[in-house]
């Protein structure tokens, strides 16, 4: 799977989470400045992400998913295995 199409997974993700439709995720989109989600929408949106690339993401990996690039980053390098 190419960065874009799991960036456009993770846009769908994202706008069926908070019904939010004119938003934009790009690369450099953080998790927690540029979307503002409190650690629940995180884990909500987290589990979202599990379910959509049937992976699971351990706890700890999740603190360095702070900006999009790196959560695209980590699932190629899942998604590869």
């Amino acid at each position: 799977m190419t960065r874009e199409a799991i960036l456009v997974k993770l846009q769908e993700i994202m706008i069926e989470q908070d019904d939010t439709k004119d938003f934009v995720l790009t690369e450099e989109t953080s998790l927690k400045d540029d979307i503002a989600v409190d650690s629940i929408e995180l884990t909500e949106f987290i589990i979202n992400v599990e379910d959509v690339f049937n992976i699971s993401i351990p706890d700890e990996d999740v603190e360095d998913l702070t900006k999009i690039s790196n959560l695209i980053d980590y699932l190629e390098g899942r998604l590869a295995k």
